[in-house]
């Protein structure tokens, strides 16, 4: 598949109205890796918004892993794809054995996406159905000199397992944007780094980071020093260059 950029534009739990409390983005590489995160928005307006170092606090949700999506026809023959999210880490548990998550993405005429399915409250077990529409991110070619290969998209995956560490993440990059989650035992960190270079002295700049690990993001943004399958000392750990790609 081609990689993409996903942004939400809202979620809803029926019956209640749509709302947009996060900013959302989904990466997902060629062979369906993903890193999916969603930063709650600030609730006092004396926040500030530009402000790229949070709390853990701000976290709604955070977790990558890989995607799968099934062709379907609803009973007017419209097609959908029933698509599955296997949890590999996550920001709200560090057992992700068996963990995942499912929907039906349904084409919108306009291009977006419809996203329903149903959720079931582990507190109460009280199952819930929600909606979800997103839209798909052009994606922007860096230019060459600063990681990027003239005239060519890239992706970008690097991988982390060490068992005795209890350490897993995953770095994903897409075009002009870069998502990081990194867990080890309790410790939980992240980053999302966007590409900015439309005049001197722009590049790639931090959208936001949480926790105290460090991800190789910046290695992720330099492609043209990786190659597939090659392993890439960050801080404490070894993660592998899992996808090479350009397209």
């Amino acid at each position: 598949m081609t990689p993409s950029i996903s942004i939400r534009e809202h979620v809803r739990t029926l019956p209640d109205p749509a709302t947009e409390p996060t900013t959302t983005l989904v990466l997902t590489s060629a062979k369906n890796h993903f890193v999916d995160i969603r930063i709650l928005e600030p609730t006092h307006p004396e926040t500030p918004k530009e402000e790229n170092v949070l709390p853990l606090s701000r976290l709604d949700w955070a977790f990558a892993g890989t995607s799968s999506s099934t062709p379907q026809r609803d009973k007017n023959g419209k097609a959908f794809a029933h698509s599955t999210w296997k949890h590999w880490v996550s920001s709200r548990t560090r057992d992700v054995s068996g963990v995942s998550d499912e929907g039906d993405m349904i084409p919108l005429p306009d291009g977006r996406t419809l996203e329903k399915g149903s959720n079931t409250d582990p507190e109460t077990g009280v199952v819930s159905e929600y909606e979800e529409l997103w839209w798909e991110a052009p994606v922007r070619i860096v230019e060459s000199g600063e990681g990027g290969v003239e005239g060519r998209n890239c992706c970008v995956v690097l991988r982390l397992q060490d068992d005795e560490h209890e350490a897993r993440g995953l770095v994903v990059r897409v075009g002009q944007y870069v998502e990081g989650v990194l867990r080890v035992g309790e410790s939980f960190s992240l980053e999302r780094w966007e590409w900015k270079g439309n005049g001197k002295g722009e590049g790639w700049q931090r959208l936001v980071r949480m926790g105290d690990l460090w991800l190789p993001c910046g290695p992720a943004m330099d492609e043209k020093r990786l190659k597939e399958g090659v392993e890439v000392k960050y801080g404490e750990y070894v993660w592998e260059v899992i996808e090479l790609n350009n397209f």
